[in-house]
């Protein structure tokens, strides 16, 4: 922190331009009010810079909190963010002592990409109501809020609310084209509070601010509701740990010389959601728009961040009446503009045409954040990805027939080759023998006629769970129950457990039919088939 201060404190100078009017946004958005916002900006956002595993990375209220937060607030009130807040606090702390971090970091592209796009829809559809100039319909589900909006605006226009909002969002795209340095937002924002003001324009304002932050208290908490808030505090530390860990990543990115901590940045959330709620913030997370522009503006440490929330704080102590002058409808320009710029069109269609598997996964995830809960979309997106990632493995694993090697024993005759090839036949398992390919290969095994001795190859297996192992203990009780003797060769070492854990190869080490190598495996097989008349000696 000491070894760039003024480039770091331009940075965060710039930071706190830009992150003034996404706080009162996403502060009303919530519906918890912009003062929500601004504490949350201020203490979460020093807090996580202080504590966090990101040197560059600037913490807040985000678009995807607000939306998990609105039902929350609707069912529970103020009070019932705060306790659940305070619970994902805890709860990020825990995932950070267990070194959860580097996990929960894992996940796939498709997931993520889809979860931008659904709630880049779902901020954009929040703003509705102020963009039109009409009450909020009282509904946790955006689309509901949505439609009754355009359904009032209908009945009764509103064109200066709709024109503040397009013109600040044209604003700040057009300048974000432009001139990306610039801080369009604040200017945006401030030329229409000025306008709306000396106009004496009929638009809705964002309402008197405390002239500073609220002294600290846990007066809000509430024992007895504790139970019922502990699956909504669940679903808010997923989202925090996601988002952070999706936003620190980013950042490494970025900058190309720095690398987050995951366990760090956990712990550093967990501390600034902990105590936020006690000075009437809402649940923050790390938010990637505000960390790219601390990135583009030289942000060398944990300075930029912790100058941005203290800039912030001195605003919210001299400005607060001036703050509130603000017109909601020039918020809801600024969230719009923001959605928007969430989507990257080029890395959403190039994913899309990737593969099937990758265009169904974003677009599962995209579709159930718009229409379900958050979290609930990202769990759906990562198991629909597990499974299909599953489907590619279990496609690669190969069960091949291989030729009856002639080089063992050269004394054979070429008849008696034949005749020994006609009675054993060697499989060669290669790749994973687990849940999601037993089943096939129980199938193709099973479909094994003409033989007299099946020898399974099995050096190139690379791993076995008991559901694979189960199955091959099943296709060699199915294959000797036809009078087919089964040898097996080269289980590699660390697969010997499962399959004698569920008593799979018991019986064929009683046989003694179990051998390190193929060679001895076939060499036992000829001897078996000799003793029994099977093939006669022809020569050797």
């Amino acid at each position: 922190m000491r070894r760039h201060p003024r480039t770091d404190l331009m940075a965060g100078l710039t930071v706190a331009v830009v992150a003034l009017p996404l706080a009162l946004g996403f502060g009303v958005s919530s519906g918890l009010g912009a003062a929500s916002g601004l504490a949350t900006a201020v203490v979460a956002g020093a807090l996580a810079a202080l504590f966090g595993g990101s040197a560059v990375q600037v913490s807040g209220a985000s678009g995807a909190m607000t939306v998990i937060l609105m039902p929350i607030m609707s069912a529970h009130g103020a009070t019932g963010v705060f306790t659940v807040g305070l619970l994902a606090g805890l709860l990020l702390l825990g995932l950070a002592l267990a070194g959860a971090g580097r996990h929960v970091s894992m996940v796939p592209a498709p997931v993520v990409a889809g979860f931008t796009v659904g709630m880049a829809c779902v901020i954009a559809l929040q703003q509705l109501p102020h963009a039109l100039g009409v009450p909020a319909y009282d509904s946790d589900k955006v689309a509901v809020i949505a439609w009754h909006a355009v359904a009032g605006f209908l009945a009764t226009p509103h064109w200066w609310a709709l024109g503040t909002t397009l013109a600040v969002a044209v604003a700040l795209l057009a300048g974000a084209a432009l001139r990306p340095a610039v801080p369009f937002s604040l200017v945006a924002v401030a030329a229409v509070t000025i306008v709306a003001e000396l106009a004496g324009l009929p638009l809705a304002r964002i309402g008197a601010l405390p002239a500073g932050l609220p002294a600290p208290s846990l007066g809000f908490l509430d024992l007895a509701a504790l139970p019922s808030l502990l699956a909504p505090a669940v679903a808010v530390a997923a989202l925090a740990a996601l988002e952070s860990l999706l936003s620190a990543t980013v950042a490494d990115g970025m900058t190309g010389r720095t690398r987050h901590d995951p366990d760090r940045e956990l712990f550093g959330q967990g501390v600034a959601n902990l105590v936020a709620p006690m000075f009437g913030g809402m649940p923050g997370t790390g938010a990637t728009v505000r960390t790219a522009v601390n990135v583009r503006s030289g942000a060398r440490s944990r300075l930029a961040a912790l100058a941005h929330a203290l800039i912030l704080g001195a605003l919210v102590c001299t400005a607060a009446g001036l703050v509130a002058r603000i017109p909601l409808a020039a918020l809801a320009g600024v969230l719009l503009a923001t959605a928007v710029r969430m989507i990257e069109v080029g890395a959403v269609r190039a994913m899309v045409r990737s593969t099937r598997a990758d265009a169904v996964v974003l677009v599962l995830t995209a579709v159930a954040t718009l229409t379900l809960d958050t979290v609930w979309a990202v769990i759906l997106g990562l198991v629909v990805a597990g499974a299909l990632a599953l489907r590619v493995i279990a496609g690669n694993v190969r069960f091949d027939q291989e030729p009856l090697r002639h080089d063992l024993q050269p004394q054979h005759t070429v008849e008696e080759h034949a005749l020994l090839a006609e009675h054993i036949v060697t499989y060669r398992l290669e790749g994973p023998l687990f849940f999601a390919a037993a089943h096939r290969f129980l199938l193709e095994v099973s479909a094994v006629t003409g033989v007299s001795v099946v020898v399974l190859r099995m050096s190139r297996v690379t791993t076995i769970d008991a559901s694979g192992a189960l199955v091959l203990g099943d296709a060699v009780a199915r294959l000797e129950q036809r009078g087919i003797a089964v040898y097996v060769s080269g289980i590699p070492d660390g697969h010997h457990r499962p399959l004698e854990a569920l008593g799979v190869i018991a019986r064929l080490h009683q046989a003694s039919r179990v051998f390190a190598t193929t060679d001895v495996a076939i060499a036992a097989a000829r001897e078996r088939l000799h003793t029994t008349g099977i093939v006669p000696r022809l020569a050797g």
